[in-house]
Parts: structure tokens; sequence; C-alpha cells
């Protein structure tokens, strides 16, 4: 049995107990005991919390205490936590076919899910590659500008966030896969600050030759949520093309509606080569891809087995859930509801400028930032939210940018509720 009302996600916050609570303490201590403590960041007593139940803009944790989530699930719940729609599909799909054979075997819901990404891709003539997790998609698009452009180097910026995959391949034995790959990524990355002038992109892409790519986030989502300056990636995108660079672009965050637009690169005027999309796609469920211009992804020539793979690449119940997904956000119309009410909260939230420690309110469409004055009041921020039932994270490369990026189904009462909690907790 689910909680009393939890049904409709649009309830605001309720808590029981000041998490976390002795379940979710108790349950904490013994993560602690079976998880590697590089991926559990739980620490009993003090910042334990652990899910039991979510439904579109809350969450409800093991002590019974329910939330709004104002990060959707570090932006993967675009529409709501546990929809009803890609429950449905996800059910439906299970009744008939729950695993495959990766690439060796397709599917229906993966045929279908790539017409869909083609019919809604920033670049012509598209072509779809499935990937397991934003980092996969990532390291796809790196392997395709590669075959294509038969150059190593990487244009990145900084700072940026892609992923924090090493590479397996190293250590895999057979040369047909490894081959084309065998540089040391690192050693070829030139980077340049996020928004560098024209200038500068030309002179390094002048002064390196052995650039092939240019990887590039169009708003800078984990590391600082920050725009870039207006007609800067309209240049870029100009600059790669006089240097014959792939330019790839990590929408992986922004894609899907959450700023106002299905991908912010076409809004911004850019046409890419190469565009990788995860988090928002699956509704929930683990699936990222890479959609790409024909041209360059035609530089996977097939020799009857894949070169790059996973064994639960396009998995039948994410390629349902994706397909449902994306049927949410059009019948609903959840990328402009993300601009018109993302932007009446940013206007709301422009009134915490004048409280204490906060350095600057920023965003577009329900992607929106906080920034603060130092690490320790920023994570002082988060904790207070929590404690007041709203579930908010402090980040960026400096620690100091509270991100919010609720569910594009968020009420304007949850968001209302959301302003008046941080005036009152940045107040004290």
């Amino acid at each position: 049995m689910g909680s009393p009302g939890l049904e409709s996600g649009r309830l605001l916050p309720e808590i029981l107990i000041r998490p976390p609570g002795p379940r979710a303490r108790a349950m904490a201590g013994r993560l602690e005991t079976s998880e590697a403590p590089g991926i559990n960041t739980l620490v009993a007593g003090t910042t334990a919390m652990l899910w039991a139940e979510a439904r579109g803009s809350n969450v409800v944790d093991v002590d019974g205490n329910r939330y709004v989530d104002v990060t959707a699930g570090f932006g993967v719940a675009a529409v709501g936590h546990r929809h009803p729609a890609v429950v449905a599909a996800v059910r439906e799909q299970a009744e008939q076919l729950v695993h495959g054979l990766g690439d060796v075997y397709a599917h229906p819901a993966r045929l279908e899910l790539a017409e869909r990404l083609c019919a809604l891709a920033p670049l012509p003539a598209p072509r779809v590659y499935f990937a397991v997790s934003g980092a996969d998609a990532v390291e796809i698009a790196l392997k395709t500008s590669r075959l294509h452009s038969g150059r190593p180097g990487v244009l990145a910026f900084d700072p940026a966030y892609h992923g924090t995959t090493l590479g397996a391949l190293a250590a895999t034995s057979r040369p047909a896969f490894r081959e084309p790959f065998t540089e040391p990524l690192e050693g070829l990355v030139h980077r340049l600050p996020y928004g560098a002038p024209s200038e500068q992109i030309q002179e390094i892409l002048e002064r390196q030759p052995d650039i092939g790519t240019c990887l590039v986030e169009p708003v800078i989502g984990r590391e600082a949520t920050r725009w870039p300056p207006p007609g800067w990636l309209p240049a870029l995108g100009e600059l790669c093309r006089r240097h014959e660079v792939v330019l790839a672009v990590d929408e992986i965050f922004t894609g899907f509606g959450r700023c106002g637009a299905w991908f912010v690169c076409r809004e911004a005027g850019l046409e890419p080569d190469l565009v990788c999309c995860g988090k928002a796609l699956g509704g929930g469920l683990p699936i990222a891809a890479v959609l790409g211009r024909k041209e360059v992804m035609d530089a996977w020539r097939s020799e009857g087995e894949a070169r790059h793979t996973a064994t639960f690449v396009a998995h039948p119940l994410a390629c349902a859930a994706a397909v449902a997904t994306l049927e949410v956000i059009e019948s609903e119309d959840l990328v402009d509801r993300a601009l018109t009410v993302g932007n009446r909260f940013g206007q709301a939230l422009e009134s915490l400028k004048t409280r204490p420690g906060v350095i600057d309110i920023r965003g577009q469409g329900l992607l929106r930032a906080i920034e603060l004055d130092s690490p320790i009041r920023a994570q002082a921020l988060s904790r207070n939210l929590l404690h007041r039932g709203l579930i908010a994270l402090a980040g960026g490369a400096s620690g100091t940018v509270l991100q919010l990026s609720p569910p594009l189904v968020i009420t304007e009462q949850q968001l209302d509720h959301a302003v008046a909690v941080l005036h009152e907790v940045l107040a004290e």
C-alpha cells in the first residue's frame, strides 16, 4: 500500500520525524557495513535519508516523512516520479519481453524509440546510437568523432561535467575493439574556460591540429548551472565547421524540456554533429542515446559485431519507458510549461537576492540556481531545507551552488511553498 494521498504527487511537505529518523539511521548504518564508501555517501545519524516511495513531485522516506523533490532525482523525473503512463508502459512491456540480446536482435520498443528520437533530433538526417548511461553516451560520442575525423584530440571547457567513466576499453583484450582508440584520451584533451572568446578558440584550433572533437554543454549543469554569453554557442559551431572539428553537445541534463525547449542547442541557434541525451529520457529507467548526423554516424562501419556495446543497451523496459515519457512530455505540453511556470518561479526566486549570503540567482525554465558565498553555507542550506521537507542539493565546482531542477509537472503551489521555505531558512 502506498502512502495516503500520494497518488497525486502534488502535496506539500509533511515532516513527522526530524530527518534522519530512526529507521533511516539504522538502514544507513547497515549500508555502511555492506556498500563501498565510494558510492555510499550516507552518514548514519547525520545525513541519512532513505527514499521509500515517490510520485509526481513528492518523495516519502522510510520514516514516513513527505518531501517535495526540487531535484527531480538529478533531473531524471522530468515527467514526475512514477508517472502512471510510464509505469503502465513498463508493466505492459514486462508481460511481453523483459530482456533481449542487446545489439544482436532488436525489438519493437527499440524501433519505436529510435524513430521518435530521430523525429525530435536537433540536426538533419539523424541516426541514433543507444547507451546505458549519460557517461556511456559521452564515450560513444567521443569514439564516433574520433572515427569520423581521424583526429584524437578533444577541445573541452572548464567547468564541465560529462561523467566519471575511466575507460574499461584499456583492459579489453580484443584488438578490433581497442585499436581505433588506443591513444590515452587524457593527454589529448585541451581545455579552455567556458565562454572563452572566439579568438582564443580559433588560436587553440590552429595551434593544435590534432583536435577532431569539441565537447560542450549548452548550459553548464552540475558544475555551475551557468549559461554561456549570448551568441557564444553559434560562434563556437561556426569555428568547429571552419576547422572540420566534430561538434558534440552534451544535453544529458538539459534535453527534453528542462529549460523550456526540447533541446537548448536548437533554441540557441546551434546545429551540432552529435547530441548526447539521457536522464529525463527514460522516465526513471536507465537509458541514454547519442543522436548524430548520418555522415558522422556512418564512421561506425559494421563489421558484423558492434565495437561499442553493453549487455543492457536499448533494454526493452527502458525503451518502453522512454517512448511513454516522450509521449507524456508532448501530450501534457511540458516543454512550454517548463518555460512559463519556470520563468514565474525564477521571478519569485529573485526576491531571495537580499538574503544574507546570496551572491546570484540565475536560470531558465525549470533549471535554476542560487549561488551562495561559501560551500559551508550552501551545505547548511541544503540540510535545513531537508528538515523542512524540501529535497535540494548543494554542489557545483566550488560547492556554492544550490541547484533547483524540479519535475516539469511540479505545481505552482509547491513552487511557491519552496520559495517561502527558502526565505525562512536563509533568514535564519
